[in-house]
């Protein structure tokens, strides 16, 4: 034991490194059905998206880039599948410039998998500058900020938007969001104009929000790739979070097992030194 603990302390780095590259390999090749426990605040914006009926109207927001992409896109795909599935009508936005062109790839991709007509089933307004700006003028008029969509096409020659003004006209508004936009539409949007808003963020972000959600200024919280892989078990599709979520898990796992040899190879390296 004491030879293979000795071993332990001098193990090569790089065999760290395969060991790690293993567990991720290995699920993606063969995925692990692990269970995702679904808390109370993603289940709420995922009651929110259910209680949509045909026809009805709501606004997702999507303000993140290719940096942040990995823990958002795949909530995007899954509310954006989810409503297409209730048979909602989605008008869609972006505040982040780095995030705008691939914002409009999801939305195409979601719609062409769907078989949803642009301008009638769905529709996009693309970015403007200065989120709190823009945020407070959509309760105004939507017009005020975006006179035409992402494409230039002017919204009143679009069916989606003809009966649409300002946020009284939208079941509620959904930002997925990895910048401080978050806040304007919490402030700007949801104190000025009352409606309800829920969010999805960044794990590292999740946090800072809870007390908006305990205060009832939010409706829920999707918090990272956990709260995308509890969505995604709630809707009955386990996709990209959940598989990602079981690598993480089985990472995290071997980090702990590794730490934990390690340390008692260390202490058992001490023990042989005194």
């Amino acid at each position: 034991m004491r030879g293979f603990l000795a071993k332990v302390s001098q193990l090569d780095r790089r065999v760290i490194f395969l060991l790690m590259a293993v567990a991720v390999i290995i699920p993606l090749l063969f995925p692990a059905k692990l269970s995702v426990k679904v808390t109370p605040e993603s289940k709420k914006v995922f009651d929110l998206v259910e209680s949509l009926q045909p026809g009805d109207l709501f606004l997702l927001d999507m303000d993140y880039g290719p940096d942040t992409m990995a823990e958002l896109e795949p909530m995007t795909y899954a509310i954006m599948r989810h409503a297409h599935r209730r048979g909602a009508r989605l008008i869609c936005m972006c505040l982040a410039a780095t995030g705008v062109s691939l914002i409009e790839s999801e939305i195409r991709t979601v719609a062409e998998e769907r078989g949803m007509e642009y301008g009638r089933d769905y529709g996009y307004l693309g970015y403007r500058p200065y989120p709190a700006a823009v945020i407070l003028s959509m309760g105004q008029d939507i017009r005020q900020s975006f006179p035409i969509d992402y494409y230039g096409t002017r919204l009143d020659s679009l069916p989606i938007f003809r009966n649409v003004k300002n946020y009284r006209d939208f079941k509620f508004v959904l930002s997925v969001n990895a910048t401080s936009g978050v806040d304007a539409w919490i402030m700007y949007g949801k104190e000025r104009y009352n409606f309800p808003l829920a969010i999805g963020v960044t794990a590292v972000m999740a946090a800072d929000y809870y007390n908006y959600l305990q205060s009832g200024q939010i409706v829920g919280i999707l918090g990272g790739l956990k709260g995308a892989a509890e969505y995604e078990t709630l809707l009955g599709e386990g996709e990209r979070a959940t598989i990602w979520m079981n690598i993480q898990s089985i990472c995290h796992l071997l980090i702990v097992v590794l730490i934990i040899i390690g340390n008692i190879a260390f202490m058992a390296g001490k023990k042989d030194q005194s």
